[in-house]
């Protein structure tokens, strides 16, 4: 009795003073995280951010990840040049930094508006309205929703709500899909940051064709993670540099996370025996396309007294179509002109069906 007596006491006496309580907790959290910043703020590896008004490049020279890289005894620091309404496709192996390059992008740009020095060597920042992102993966079992219907509903956020002072972080949008659905979804939403939103945008991904965008776009551009192959090792670097990644290192990372060398084996051969089927596709591809791409029936012939001698593979007509010669000449110099290298199957439907539009009419 006396112990409850005494907790009812004490209880009391917080409760009468529970509103300074609150206040001085508040005031000591405003104190811990000033003296957080101002720790790091005098060490050798922070600076002083300097802002601009979003025209020039978000510049970072040896920026580094604020959390990782005292985490560990080596961090490689990359420098980042986005320039306004840029985006960056960032292709590379699984660990070679792709991620952790995107978030300590963002980290700088959320502890310079902060108030704070960043960990980098120098940093030139635009003011940002919001910092948006899209990475990992993961399901809401009790919202009901698998890990693609979750990334598709954080996707649909930012595209409606990002602007051409936002940043936007996207890692490998897509992938919760089919291939060809994912490369569709993932390309279709760097079309719309880069032509309708104008953000700036990082986006990591394993889609290789995706990086033809910067040939297509001038304010789109690759940058890749660099790794060293020899024999079955891999090396990886953690060095951002300019263009794409000729590869994705999968099996060499599969092999070095354990996985049963008889699946690894098996891996690489099927990888060997898709690019070679690969290389023959791209081989014959040219002379297919000229003759189905025009809409040609070779199965097709006239059995008539006055009928005209077939016209060669490439100029014959759909049935019930009577294109003149001007016509016939055009669709075939377009189709030589066609890049099927670079061409998405998306846009050779979309071609293929302009041009059997116009044969038809």
């Amino acid at each position: 009795a006396l112990e409850y007596d005494i907790f009812r006491e004490v209880r009391a006496q917080v409760a009468d003073a529970a509103d300074r309580l609150q206040a001085l907790a508040a005031d000591l959290a405003d104190l811990d995280a000033l003296l957080s910043l101002a720790t790091v703020a005098v060490g050798p590896e922070f600076c002083r951010p300097a802002f601009h008004d979003g025209d020039e490049s978000l510049e970072i020279e040896a920026g580094r990840h604020p959390v990782v890289a005292q985490a560990q005894e080596e961090f490689v620091p990359n420098d980042a040049d986005l320039p306004a309404g840029s985006v960056a496709l960032i292709t590379g192996p699984n660990m070679s930094g792709k991620s952790t390059y995107m978030r300590q992008v963002g980290l700088i740009c959320v502890l310079a508006q902060a108030g704070g020095f960043v960990p980098a060597e120098s940093a030139s920042l635009p003011v940002l309205d919001r910092v948006f992102t899209r990475v990992g993966a993961s399901d809401d079992i009790a919202g009901g929703q698998s890990t693609f219907m979750r990334e598709m509903s954080e996707l649909t956020d930012i595209l409606h709500d990002a602007t051409e002072n936002s940043l936007v972080l996207l890692d490998e949008v897509g992938r919760g899909t089919s291939t060809a659905d994912g490369l569709a979804i993932a390309r279709a939403a760097t079309e719309f940051l880069h032509d309708e939103v104008g953000a700036r945008t990082l986006f990591a991904t394993h889609y290789h064709d995706l990086t033809a965008l910067a040939d297509e776009r001038e304010g789109v551009f690759n940058l890749h993670f660099t790794a060293i192959r020899d024999g079955e090792d891999v090396t990886f670097l953690h060095r951002v540099d300019e263009g794409p990644s000729s590869s994705s290192y999968g099996v060499e990372v599969a092999r070095m996370a354990g996985v049963p060398e008889a699946v690894v084996e098996r891996s690489r051969e099927l990888v060997e025996d898709e690019e070679t089927t690969a290389s023959a596709d791209a081989t014959t591809e040219p002379t297919q396309a000229a003759t189905d791409g025009a809409g040609v029936d070779t199965a097709t012939t006239i059995d008539t007294d006055d009928a005209e001698p077939s016209p060669p593979p490439g100029q014959q007509t759909l049935p019930g179509t009577e294109p003149d010669d001007t016509d016939t000449d055009e669709i075939a110099a377009e189709l030589r002109d066609i890049d099927l290298a670079r061409t998405t199957p998306i846009e050779a439907l979309n071609r293929l069906q302009e041009l059997q539009d116009r044969v038809s009419r």
